[in-house]
């Protein structure tokens, strides 16, 4: 199965995704796309696929959205998919691409459902939170 995940190291929910695919036995191509940035057209693609809006991709908090007044909801797509591109770190993450879907995997357990096999059980996030129990079903 191919994958591809657009990931910040810097994001604990986008760790902890990576680490439940490559825990499951994939090996993902891993996308830095703070480094790499964003092209309209990806963006708009990704969007489609996951069924997103650029308003709900939007990240919030720890991102210039509000000193840039991107959280006025009068705010239109295109100055969003503009801004975007411009700043990546205003795209909410981590969005994973899999044959089975594309989906923004908040939070990170929303990656199981784009998965053919799960990591073994027990199998814990970074913070110690169960995602799967010792008999490799999904806890919660």
């Amino acid at each position: 199965m191919s994958i591809v995940i657009h990931h910040n190291p810097d994001c604990g929910t986008s760790r902890n995704v990576l680490e439940i695919i490559r825990a499951a036995g994939y090996d993902p191509v891993v996308v830095e796309y703070l480094k790499v940035g964003w092209t309209r057209a990806q963006l708009l693609g990704l969007f489609a696929a996951a069924d997103l809006t650029p308003r709900s991709a939007l990240r919030e908090t720890k991102s210039p959205a509000e000193v840039l007044g991107l959280l006025d909801p009068g705010v239109d797509d295109e100055t969003l998919l503009a801004a975007m591109v411009d700043h990546p770190v205003l795209v909410n993450r981590p969005i994973v691409c899999t044959p089975k879907g594309v989906r923004l995997c908040r939070p990170s357990e929303t990656v199981l459902d784009l998965l053919d096999r799960w990591p073994p059980g027990p199998f814990h996030k970074e913070d110690g939170m169960p995602l799967i129990d010792p008999e490799g079903r999904r806890v919660g």
